[in-house]
């Protein structure tokens, strides 16, 4: 386990920063990823008391090809890519005949090609080990219709769809793609979708997060050192 790494996006706080505590208690190496630089520096303090972490500050999807390159310049390799940054666009969420086109082109950057590109540059390396995970965050809002959050909900149903549809291409590989419906949650970005709304039922991310790493174990247990 000492040799695995993993990138986490949107890491500095709520659910990718409670996966990757957990990852770093099981000597993970880490690669996060979140817009803000300031959070995401506290987060790589925390973490750096675990494992060797490394913090690239960004848009994840403008700054993908850096995320992979730093994974591999300082640890030379991939082992789960976890794709969890997301953004509902504007708050409170406008229902899709108002909903400005510019702001879907921005959640669909972001929710979809952004894990697809990550994904395609994780690849080559988890193809040449027959070994690697991807985790797609998707949302039951990709499934159900919440009037309110349909620029957020097509994007994350586009994001499972394509995480199927690359699941099937790469079945032979040893590569597993997972599209992951954590469930609602207290967070930040759900406060945002719903201004006002009381919250304070929903599970915490950290109630959620080892639901999440225990579909790594298949992989720890087959990873090629």
């Amino acid at each position: 386990m000492k040799n695995q790494v993993a990138i986490i996006t949107g890491a500095s706080k709520g659910l990718g920063l409670a996966v990757a505590r957990l990852l770093a208690q099981r000597d993970y190496r880490l690669v996060i990823n979140a817009r803000r630089a300031n959070e995401l520096r506290e987060a790589e303090k925390e973490l750096g008391r675990y494992t060797d972490v490394v913090a690239v500050a960004g848009d994840v999807s403008e700054i993908a090809e850096e995320i992979a390159g730093r994974a591999l310049q300082e640890f030379g390799r991939i082992d789960v890519l976890v794709n969890n940054a997301s953004t509902i666009g504007r708050s409170p969420m406008p229902p899709l005949e108002h909903h400005p086109w510019q702001s879907l082109l921005l959640i669909y950057k972001i929710n979809v090609v952004a894990p697809l590109h990550l994904a395609q540059l994780v690849i080559p390396g988890m193809k040449l080990r027959g070994s690697g995970t991807i985790i797609n965050i998707t949302s039951d809002a990709g499934v159900n219709a919440y009037p309110g959050w349909g620029g957020y909900g097509s994007s994350k149903a586009a994001l499972a769809h394509a995480s199927r549809i690359l699941a099937a291409e790469l079945k032979a590989t040893g590569i597993r793609v997972l599209d992951v419906d954590p469930g609602d949650m207290n967070t930040e970005m759900h406060r945002l979708a719903e201004p006002g709304v009381d919250l304070s039922h929903l599970p915490d991310p950290r109630q959620v997060a080892p639901a999440i790493v225990a579909l790594l174990e298949p992989q720890l247990l087959r990873a090629v050192v």
